[in-house]
């Protein structure tokens, strides 16, 4: 009872404080160039990371110079102001300084910025100053209110539906606050279920999102890919909000899972932390260790001498790819920005 009050006076204050940027829309700020907004209404482990790289992706095979910015949370030595983890060519930070998410876009999209900071706004307007940005990625960014966008997408399952605002539920809105969007990403397995949840959140536009996993790579060493056969005993080490997940891909694999290690998420791995894994997945008697790209770019700080441990990329994807393109486009206007609100 106490817990379903707070979370009722939450969201009625999440509520208030996106009302009061709507009744005025001249209290937000907006940037010259066009914001695409991705976020969620849950805390953490909704894939905003691989969306965001997927969208960054799609938009420079356009031609066009994308900045990504991004709060970059749990970073060891955050900077005051804007830290340019990438130019779009260079890496210019590294993991404590960037923190792992910022760090892993940077190395996986080339011809995007991504910058780190608070003031999302600032970042934005260095980007476009000293990087010369045409559009920007606000990762993270349905709560961020205070600036302006021209598209606004949310990453929705039906685990959702259920839930409620916290510290009850993992909501940071209410349900109703979805509506807001201009579409919605749906992690969902049919179309038909994609259109369910969407039309349950009262979201007229929608797309499903697709989610594969590629052949792994090891972290240390060569960084080689790497086959894993079907069938082969891997240990798991996850350190991300939604380690469940994860689980579930390794089994859909086919791969035997002999157990799971897991760390809280953003967990900053340590020798300790290393010599602790190699010696369960050894009692384990697994074949190879396993673990995510956002782990492996906070693992690979450490020594890892000839452990045998790969990362597992996560490819998001959006279906139809097609409409899901010209839709953006068309919200972009075309190939200058659109209305910011």
């Amino acid at each position: 009872m106490f817990l379903s009050s707070l979370s009722a006076a939450y969201g009625a204050a999440a509520t208030w404080r996106r009302r009061w940027y709507e009744r005025d829309p001249a209290r937000r700020k907006c940037l010259d160039q066009p914001v695409i907004s991705v976020g969620n209404l849950r805390v953490g482990g909704s894939g905003k990371t691989p969306m965001v790289e997927y969208i960054a992706r799609l938009l420079v095979a356009s031609g066009e110079r994308p900045a990504i910015l991004t709060r970059g949370y749990a970073r060891r030595k955050p900077r005051d102001g804007v830290t340019v983890v990438s130019d779009g060519l260079t890496v210019l930070a590294g993991l404590d300084a960037a923190g792992d998410e910022p760090l892993m876009l940077a190395r996986a999209v080339k011809g995007a910025s991504v910058l780190v900071g608070a003031n999302r706004y600032l970042s934005g307007r260095l980007a476009e100053r000293k990087l010369r940005a045409t559009v920007h990625i606000l990762d993270d960014g349905f709560q961020h209110v205070e600036l302006a966008r021209a598209v606004d997408l949310i990453l929705v399952s039906e685990d959702d539906l259920a839930d409620q605002p916290l510290p009850a539920g993992r909501l940071r809105e209410r349900l109703s606050a979805a509506a807001i969007a201009d579409a919605a990403l749906v992690t969902a397995s049919y179309d038909t279920a994609a259109e369910r949840i969407a039309r349950a959140l009262k979201i007229r536009t929608v797309f499903r999102v697709t989610r594969t996993i590629a052949a792994p790579r090891m972290i240390a060493a060569s960084r080689d890919s790497v086959v894993v056969p079907g069938g082969s005993r891997v240990y798991l080490v996850t350190g991300i909000a939604r380690p469940d997940r994860f689980e579930a891909d390794a089994a859909a694999a086919g791969w035997e899972i002999a157990d799971v290690m897991t760390f809280r998420d953003h967990h900053p791995f340590d020798a300790r932390d290393v010599k602790r894994i190699a010696a369960a997945a050894q009692a384990a008697r697994s074949a190879i260790i396993l673990t995510t790209e956002k782990d492996a770019v906070r693992l690979a700080a450490c020594d890892l001498g000839d452990l045998p441990i790969a990362a597992v990329p996560l490819v998001f994807g959006v279906e139809p790819a097609d409409r899901f393109r010209d839709w953006l486009f068309e919200r972009l206007g075309g190939t200058g920005a659109a209305p910011a609100r």
